[in-house]
C-alpha cells in the first residue's frame, strides 16, 4: 500500500509540476499577448450601406459587426448567453476549475476530447487575439487562453468583460456581436428580442453553423428549446415564460430588414467604395449612403423574375431549356456557376435621369448561384436599342424625321463567294421609307442605309457621347446594334431623351461618412450635354410613337402604361438576347433577358413581345406609388408643318388626305417646297404611312441564306467582361480574350 500511495504522489506532483511550469512558460518570449490593447478596444466593424431614404440595406466587412453598450442588451439576453457558456461567470476569476475537473474525468473516460472547459472570458481571450492564440484543441491553447483569461479578470469588471464578449461572439450568417445576429436573423435590434429570440442566438456559440435558424429551423428550435429549460431549472425565468417561449415560433426577418437585399448592386458599390478605401472599408465601420430605392428595386426584382418565369413556364411558346426551378431542384444547384448559368437570366437597371442616380439593379436571378453581374460587366449585343443613338446621328446631321430613306434589299460582298444579306423582321421591305417610321417599326435594312449614309464614325462618336465605353468597329452591322454593351451603359444613354439632351453617368454613392460622422467622399453627378433639347424632343417624339403605335405598343401601350414615355425593343439574332429600355421624364428603366451562353431563347424571341412586359409592370407598380411626370413640353424653336408623308414635301391641295400628316422639324429643316407629285390628275404614290397597324418585331440582323449568301457571322462565345474584335471580319465577328 505505501508503494502504491508513493507512486500516486509522485504521479499528482508530477502532473501538477508540469502543470506549474507550463502555466510558468507558456507565455514566455512574449507567446501570450498583451491585455492593454482592451482599454481601448474597438473590433472591426462593417461598413454599412444604407437605401436613399436611409433605411439599412447591408454591410460590407471581414466582420459583420455593430457594436452595442452592455446596457442596451436586454437582462434576457445576457442570461441565456451566460447560463449556456459560463454559468458560474459571476463566481470564478477566469477559470471554472469545477468544468475543468469535470471535462478532464470525461475526457480521459472518452479517451480523448470530449468537452471543453472554457468560460466566457477565456472565450473572449481566443475571439480577440486569435493571431496570438490559435483554435488547435490541445493543452497549450487552453493554458494560453486561462492566463490571458486571468490578465482580463484581474484587471476588468465582469460587466465590462461580458459586453465584450457578446460583441465579439460568431453566431452564423457572417454576423458577429448579439447586434449584427439580431439584425440578421429577425430584422431587429437586440434590444427587441424576446425570451425565445435570445434563447436562439444564445444557442449559436457552441456550433453557428449547424444551428443557423436560416438554413436548419427545425435545429434551431430544438437547441433553443433546451437553452430555454436550462434557465428555467435555474429559476431564471418561470414555468410559465418557459411554456410560452418554447411554443414561439420561429420568426425570421425578411430580406430586406435583415440586409439581404440587392446584392447586384451592393457589390457594384463594393468595388467602388474598394477602389477608393481599400482596408478602411472593412475594418472601420464606414457609413454609406446610396442612391439605391428599396421600393423600386422590389418591383423591378418581382416584375423581372415573374417575366422570366411565364418564358420557362411556355406563356409566350415552348420553351426548351432548363427552368431555374428546375435547375435549383437538380444537383447541379451546388456550385457557384459565375457567367455560366444554364437557365434563363436576366438585368434590370433603373436610373433617375436627371442624376444619374441608380434606383434599381439586378445583375441575375440568383447571387449565391452566380455572382457574375450581367447589369455592369456583361457584355452583350444591344440589338435595336442602339438604333435611336443611329438616328440621333441623323437629327443632329439636319435629318427631319419625315427624312425618305430607302428600305430595300442589301448585298455586301464578303469575299471568298459569300455575301452579306441582312433582312427586316418579316422578310419584307418597303420601298421608300420615312425616318419616324423606319424607327417606329424598327426596319433594319433602312437604318443601315442611314448609317452608311452618316458613316460609321459619326455614328461611333456619337455612341461614345451617349456613354458607351466598350469596343464599337467601323462596321455597318453596327447600326443595327451588333457591337456588344455593358447593358448599364446601354440603359444609361437613354437619360439623354428623358432629359431632352443631356446624358447621366450611372451613379450609386451619395456620400460616405466615417463612424463619427464626417465625410470622407461625396462623388457629383456627372453630366454632359449629348443633343440639344430641339433634337432631343424631336427622338422623343418619335420614341413615343414607338410605344403609342410601334413594336412596343401591345406590350406597353396597350398594356396600361399610359404615362407620357418613349422606349426601344431590341433583338438580336436568332431571338439570343432581348431587350426593352424605356423612360419618362424622371425615370429610365430597361432590362436584358437571355442565356449567358448565347443561344435562342426560345422560337420567334422578340424584345417586344418577352422583355417589355416587365418593363410595364415595373413602371405601373412604381408610379402607382409616386406622381406622374408630365409630357415633354416642345420647345418654342420646333416648326410645325403639315406635309405629305410619301414625298416629305408641304401638302398641296390635291394631296389625299390618308397621306397628309402633321410632322416637328428644327428650324433649317423643315421643307420649303410643295408635294410636286399630287395634282387634279394624280393619285397616291404608295400606301406607305405612320402606324398602320402593323406591329412587326425589331429582330436586328436576322439574314436568309440563300445560295451565294451567307447571314452576318454569330460565333458563339461566352459571356465576359472583356473581348477584342476580329479584324478579319468587317462585319462585327468577334472573339473572346
Amino acid at each position: 500500500m505505501r508503494s502504491v500511495f508513493v507512486v500516486a504522489t509522485f504521479l499528482v506532483t508530477f502532473v501538477l509540476g508540469s502543470l506549474y511550469a507550463g502555466w510558468a512558460l507558456v507565455c514566455r518570449d512574449d507567446a501570450c499577448p498583451s491585455i492593454d490593447v482592451l482599454e481601448d478596444y474597438t473590433p472591426r466593424q462593417t461598413s454599412k450601406l444604407y437605401a436613399a431614404d436611409g433605411r439599412f440595406i447591408a454591410e460590407i466587412g471581414l466582420e459583420r459587426r455593430t457594436l452595442v453598450p452592455l446596457r442596451d442588451i436586454p437582462r434576457v439576453v445576457r442570461e441565456a448567453f451566460v447560463n449556456t457558456e459560463d454559468k458560474r461567470f459571476y463566481e470564478h476569476a477566469g477559470i471554472d476549475w469545477y468544468r475543468v475537473f469535470g471535462a478532464g474525468l470525461r475526457n480521459i473516460r472518452a479517451g480523448g476530447y470530449a468537452q471543453g472547459f472554457s468560460t466566457v472570458t477565456m472565450q473572449l481571450a481566443r475571439n480577440v487575439f486569435p493571431e496570438r492564440i490559435s483554435r488547435e484543441k490541445n493543452l497549450v491553447r487552453k493554458l494560453k487562453e486561462a492566463k490571458v483569461a486571468r490578465a482580463i479578470e484581474a484587471r476588468y469588471s465582469k460587466d465590462k468583460i461580458l459586453e465584450l464578449y457578446l460583441n465579439q461572439i460568431y453566431l452564423g450568417n457572417g454576423a458577429y456581436g448579439v447586434e449584427t445576429a439580431s439584425q440578421r436573423y429577425f430584422g431587429k435590434s437586440v434590444r427587441d428580442l424576446n425570451l425565445a429570440e435570445a434563447a436562439t442566438l444564445a444557442a449559436l456559440p457552441k456550433a453557428p453553423e449547424r444551428y443557423n435558424p436560416r438554413r436548419f429551423p427545425d435545429r434551431a428550435v430544438q437547441r433553443r428549446n433546451t437553452i430555454i429549460e436550462l434557465l428555467r431549472r435555474d429559476a431564471k425565468i418561470s414555468d410559465e415564460d418557459a411554456r410560452l417561449a418554447k411554443a414561439f415560433p420561429l420568426k425570421l426577418g425578411g430580406r430586406t430588414e435583415s440586409g439581404e437585399v440587392a446584392p447586384y448592386f451592393v457589390e457594384w458599390v463594393r468595388r467602388q467604395l474598394d477602389a477608393q478605401f481599400g482596408q478602411q472599408l472593412y475594418e472601420q465601420g464606414l457609413k454609406v449612403y446610396t442612391t439605391l430605392d428599396l421600393d423600386m428595386q422590389g418591383a423591378a426584382e418581382r416584375a423581372m423574375e415573374g417575366q422570366l418565369r411565364k418564358i420557362e413556364a411556355g406563356e409566350y411558346g415552348k420553351y426548351n431549356h432548363i427552368s431555374y426551378e428546375q435547375y435549383v431542384a437538380s444537383a447541379a444547384g451546388g456550385e457557384e456557376n459565375g457567367a455560366n448559368s444554364p437557365y434563363l437570366q436576366g438585368a434590370f437597371v433603373a436610373i433617375d435621369p436627371r442624376t444619374g442616380a441608380v434606383r434599381a439593379l439586378i445583375g441575375g436571378r440568383d447571387f449565391d448561384d452566380s455572382k457574375f453581374n450581367r447589369a455592369t460587366q456583361a457584355l452583350r449585343q444591344p440589338g435595336s436599342t442602339f438604333k435611336p443613338i443611329v438616328y440621333s446621328t441623323a437629327v443632329q446631321n439636319g435629318r427631319p424625321a419625315s427624312y425618305i430613306l430607302d428600305d430595300s434589299p442589301i448585298v455586301r460582298d464578303l469575299g471568298n463567294g459569300q455575301t452579306w444579306t441582312p433582312q427586316n423582321y418579316d422578310l419584307k421591305f418597303e420601298g421608300p421609307i420615312p425616318m419616324r417610321r423606319a424607327l417606329m417599326l424598327s426596319r433594319n435594312i433602312p437604318t443601315i442605309n442611314l448609317g452608311i449614309e452618316l458613316g460609321e464614325q459619326s455614328v461611333i462618336d456619337m455612341a461614345r457621347r451617349f456613354g458607351l465605353s466598350t469596343d464599337i468597329p467601323p462596321y455597318p452591322s453596327i447600326h443595327i446594334g451588333s457591337a456588344d454593351v455593358y447593358p448599364i451603359e446601354m440603359i444609361a444613354a437613354y437619360s439623354a431623351f428623358a432629359t431632352l439632351g443631356t446624358r447621366a453617368a450611372p451613379i450609386g454613392i451619395v456620400r460616405v461618412e466615417d463612424a463619427k460622422g464626417n465625410v470622407l467622399w461625396e462623388p457629383q453627378p456627372v453630366r454632359s450635354q449629348v443633343l440639344s433639347q430641339e433634337e432631343a424632343w424631336l427622338m422623343v417624339d418619335m420614341l413615343k410613337d414607338v410605344v403609342q403605335h410601334g413594336t412596343a405598343n401591345g406590350a406597353v401601350w396597350q398594356a396600361g402604361f399610359r404615362i407620357p414615355s418613349g422606349g426601344k425593343t431590341g433583338t438580336t439574332n436568332d431571338g439570343t438576347d432581348v431587350w426593352y429600355i424605356g423612360f419618362t421624364a424622371d425615370l429610365v428603366a430597361g432590362l436584358w433577358m437571355g442565356l449567358d451562353k448565347p443561344q435562342k431563347i426560345k422560337g420567334n424571341a422578340q424584345g417586344g413581345v418577352l422583355a417589355a412586359p416587365a418593363y410595364t409592370t415595373f413602371m405601373k407598380e412604381v408610379y402607382s406609388r409616386k406622381p406622374a411626370p408630365p409630357d415633354w413640353p416642345r420647345p418654342e424653336g420646333i416648326i410645325v408643318r403639315e406635309i405629305d408623308r410619301t414625298t416629305a414635301k408641304l401638302k398641296n391641295p390635291f394631296c389625299p388626305p390618308e397621306v397628309v400628316v402633321t410632322e416637328f422639324y428644327i428650324p433649317g429643316t423643315e421643307p420649303i417646297e410643295e408635294c410636286p407629285v399630287h395634282s387634279p390628275f394624280t393619285g397616291v404614290l404608295d400606301s406607305t404611312g405612320v402606324g398602320g397597324g402593323v406591329q412587326p418585331a425589331d429582330t436586328t440582323h436576322g439574314a436568309r441564306v440563300t445560295p451565294g449568301s451567307v447571314p452576318l457571322p454569330q460565333p458563339s462565345r461566352p459571356v465576359v467582361p472583356n473581348v477584342r474584335r476580329d479584324s478579319t471580319n468587317p462585319f462585327g465577328g468577334q472573339k473572346p480574350e
